[in-house]
């Protein structure tokens, strides 16, 4: 009895010790020298001005594949890395299925696992059912019956010590024929080992009925936007940890993504540029419609209290809610040089030649990322109410600020990219005077169709 008493005794000690670290440390000691590398897809035909172009997603995707020894984990809305469900015979869907082949030939050599959100019955499969044939582990997770949401995240883990998480479907049109962003961190288990509890809670769902609550110890963390993680980035000290949505999968210690993202911005003291698809101050597919203004609310919030500068690039393409540019427009009214307020909204447009027009669910900038002047946020999810209360989702967050840098720092590199998309051609101001159906459809390229 007594040594019963006295091992109760210590766990709760050790217990109450582990959570008043967590409450009282800045920031939680990773050790990793990890490499950071920012990872762009541009449409065929989509042409900037820049001196500094990003390694391709494409490029990426086939690095990681070859470097993977032991692992491959990859969380993923859908599959259609083939050209079979457009039947346009689009000659740049081959990158996909590069992919698509080098992934089969992989998973008759190591472990790989795809956590997939369960497709509709009109969803192609035929990319899931070859790779499960060549070897592969696959779980289709339930989120509509879980959450009533979907699993829309987008990242891999390569060996336990890479990862690549960004905007990019697992769809051929992701990688030539749709603007997309993402990360990648190489050389990093602390981080691996992080994002990797995140895909095991997919993992584990893909066989229940219900959303654990609290979800068991081997899913929680210890970093968080309280206590994120130190480590070295390309040199540089920096402050790392990975949100997810929605609330109810985030196990003990994990930021849920509105709260990064709300954190992120009430944090900034100079400006807040956001890059995403969509942007809505509701829930985008609920019945009956339903107001959510929790980040529209805090972006009007920092800039009549503090004066911060808030720039918004979304995309329009005839996907477009219609509810979306009311709504954009009354953020672009909040503008008044004399009183400094001073948000803006532009719109991005992906010229189409042709036959890119009959691409189904291309030509469009799919980014989904922020950039403060202290932090990178690098997300998986468009910005409407339901991808932070239903659907599952994920981001990266990283701040190098209190750092000295020898070269450009991510969040440099990420503002770097918004400015140059949103000084180009193919961005324009939304105002009231603004012709939405003239600015919204695409208008043929100069380029002859490839």
């Amino acid at each position: 009895l007594f040594f019963k008493g006295f091992w109760l005794a210590l766990t709760t000690t050790a217990a109450f010790s582990h959570l008043q670290f967590q409450k009282h440390c800045c920031f939680c000691f990773c050790g990793c020298k990890g490499k950071f590398v920012l990872v762009e897809s541009i449409p065929v035909g989509v042409e900037f001005n820049s001196s500094t172009p990003h390694q391709s997603i494409y490029e990426t995707w086939l690095s990681l594949i070859s470097e993977a020894q032991r692992s491959l984990d990859i969380a993923s809305f859908y599959w259609t890395l083939t050209n079979k469900d457009t039947q346009t015979q689009e000659p740049t869907a081959s990158q996909g299925e590069k992919i698509l082949q080098e992934l089969a030939q992989l998973s008759r050599k190591i472990s790989v696992r795809i956590a997939v959100s369960t497709p509709s019955e009109t969803q192609p499969k035929d990319d899931i059912k070859l790779l499960a044939d060549s070897g592969a582990e696959v779980r289709t997770v339930n989120m509509r019956e879980l959450t009533s949401g979907v699993l829309h995240t987008k990242f891999w883990v390569i060996d336990k010590k890479h990862i690549y998480i960004g905007s990019a479907n697992m769809d051929w049109r992701s990688l030539t024929q749709v603007k997309e962003l993402g990360a990648v961190v190489y050389n990093c288990s602390c981080l691996a080992s992080d994002i990797g509890k995140i895909f095991e809670a997919y993992w584990f769902l893909a066989q229940s009925k219900t959303v654990p609550s609290p979800w068991p110890s081997q899913y929680t963390t210890l970093y968080n936007k309280d206590t994120p993680m130190q480590l070295l980035l390309n040199g540089t000290d920096s402050r790392v940890y990975l949100s997810s949505s929605p609330p109810s999968l985030c196990a003990d210690g994990r930021t849920s993504d509105l709260q990064a993202i709300l954190s992120i911005i009430r944090d900034a003291q100079q400006f807040v540029y956001i890059a995403v698809m969509n942007y809505l101050p509701t829930m985008e597919f609920s019945s009956p419609k339903r107001y959510w203004a929790a980040i529209d609310t805090e972006l009007r919030r920092v800039a009549y209290e503090r004066t911060v500068r808030v720039r918004l690039l979304i995309s329009c393409w005839n996907s477009s809610s219609p509810f979306m540019f009311p709504f954009l427009r009354s953020l672009a009214s909040v503008q008044d040089s004399r009183s400094k307020l001073d948000i803006q909204v532009k719109i991005f447009l992906v010229p189409a030649s042709p036959s890119q027009k009959e691409i189904p669910y291309a030509r469009v900038n799919h980014n989904k990322y922020m950039v403060t002047d202290k932090v990178a946020y690098i997300g998986t999810s468009n910005w409407s109410g339901d991808y932070f209360v239903n659907t599952a989702g994920s981001a990266l967050v990283v701040n190098q600020t209190s750092a000295q840098s020898t070269g450009p720092t991510v969040q440099e590199q990420l503002q770097s990219v918004f400015e140059r998309d949103w000084d180009s051609s193919y961005s324009i101001q939304l105002n009231h005077n603004t012709n939405l159906k003239d600015v919204c459809e695409p208008q043929a390229t100069q380029y002859s169709d490839l």
